[in-house]
């Protein structure tokens, strides 16, 4: 893996801790990003020294699924994915990012939920509030990598641009994994807005839309 631009500031190692999950026994390793105070997290399992072909998930925060259980979009099921992934392979990693609604932040995010009430899709809502589609970093995502001394990866996502950013910041990707997670009557209109308006790659399409079911 190629090291990070040396003038880019660096996500610091805190601490680490083994935490038992539902899904089972992984290690917490903490940081802080000095760009933006934030405090991602490396969720691992096994020796990752010098390993290739590494899953890995660089997951950004979701609030609204995560802790309330949210339908109105997979965040929580693509977590639930990546860990199962790894836990399955007995080798991984998940980057988890503070990066609440493309980074927008969660009071920005359930404003733009509102204009959605509207019909607005998650693409319109964000423009109509001044807003930027997406304006996450993953600068973090690769000095934790290279901390964790991960020499390639395959990266768990559904989103082309994340593979670019992440390449572009040196970190060497040897496949992309699809994230396959079943699209609910409540999500379906973000899943076909972020396919048909972002590029993200989901197999299987969502399907139609409560209203779309409704009509």
């Amino acid at each position: 893996m190629a090291p990070p631009d040396s003038n880019m500031a660096r996500a610091t190692f805190v601490s680490e801790t083994l935490l038992p999950t539902r899904t089972g026994n992984f290690r917490v390793r903490a940081y802080r990003d000095p760009q933006d105070g934030s405090e991602p997290v490396a969720i691992i399992l096994g020796d990752l020294e010098g390993a290739r072909d590494l899953a890995v998930r660089v997951h950004d925060e979701c609030f609204t699924s995560e802790v309330l259980g949210s339908l109105k979009c997979d965040c929580r099921e693509q977590l639930e994915f990546a860990l199962e992934t790894i836990k399955r392979r007995g080798k991984g990693a998940v980057i988890y990012l503070r990066q609440e609604g493309r980074g927008i932040g969660l009071a920005n995010k359930i404003a733009a939920y509102a204009l959605q009430e509207e019909g607005h899709d998650t693409v319109d809502a964000n423009r109509a509030l001044g807003l930027p589609d997406d304006q996450r970093r993953y600068d973090a995502a690769s000095t934790i990598l290279e901390d964790l001394g991960v020499e390639s990866i395959e990266l768990l996502t559904n989103n082309p641009r994340k593979v670019d950013e992440l390449r572009a910041l040196g970190v060497h990707i040897t496949k992309r994994l699809s994230v396959l997670v079943p699209a609910n009557p409540h999500s379906a209109d973000y899943l076909r807005a972020k396919a048909e308006r972002m590029g993200h790659l989901l197999d299987p399409p969502p399907p139609p839309s409560i209203d779309a079911e409704a009509s």
